[in-house]
């Protein structure tokens, strides 16, 4: 995989690649599920790094309440956590934008790359947790957890879309960066080639573990094909 010269499409993760949003998406699922039913959930303690939002709220519903829930209880939840989020993130003391990530979409904009979010995080999740940041502006399309609770599943959603711009892509020259384990592994499920950035917890060490095809320590690092 490693070997694609340059990309034609770049896929971004959000959370801890692009952005750290101080905690504002946690905070809005205890909110979220503290109006719905009276308990301040901790989401931290049912999930994951790298875990899709779908997932995150099955796995804390059933962690809290004991019992699956609805289809009909998931849409109320993700609906009052869209509407906690749209206002936490705003005044979210600790959120910033991760360094280099800017001058790399800048960057790759120039280059005539297409740019694309490929993110576990519902759409308009993941729409809103780029706002502050006015990096939205980047994006022409993207796959997200609202359209798969895998993420395998959701990155070859995005690259489809990403092909319906570029007649005949392969696979292989699109790229998926992400800070986590799991988008290195959706990228190789979906036969792309990963950029692992060691922006969050994980470290370049276990990145590179988890068999990156590029790893970087930050986005400030080179980008492979440029």
């Amino acid at each position: 995989m490693a070997g694609a010269d340059k990309p034609l499409v770049v896929l971004f993760d959000v959370d801890e690649t692009l952005v750290h949003t101080g905690g504002s998406g946690a905070r809005s699922w205890t909110a979220a599920f503290e109006e719905l039913y009276g308990i301040p959930a901790d989401i931290g303690a049912h999930s994951s790094a790298g875990e899709t939002e779908p997932q995150v709220a099955r796995a804390t519903f059933i962690g809290v309440l004991g019992r699956e829930p609805s289809d009909g209880e998931l849409v109320r939840i993700y609906a009052r956590y869209l509407l906690h989020l749209a206002e936490d993130i705003l005044v979210s003391e600790q959120y910033r934008v991760l360094p280099g990530a800017q001058d790399t979409l800048v960057r790759l904009g120039n280059e005539g790359v297409v740019l694309g979010v490929v993110s576990g995080a519902m759409e308009g999740a993941a729409r809103t947790k780029l706002i502050p940041a006015n990096l939205n502006r980047f994006f022409i399309f993207g796959g997200y957890g609202s359209d798969s609770p895998d993420r395998g599943e959701l990155t070859t959603i995005a690259i489809a879309k990403a092909a319906r711009l570029h007649s005949g892509l392969s696979p292989t020259q699109v790229f998926v960066v992400g800070d986590t384990p799991h988008d290195i592994e959706a990228a190789r499920a979906a036969g792309a080639v990963s950029v692992g950035v060691a922006s969050g917890k994980y470290s370049v060490e276990e990145l590179t573990a988890a068999h990156g095809d590029h790893v970087l320590s930050s986005l400030e690092d080179p980008f492979p094909g440029l």
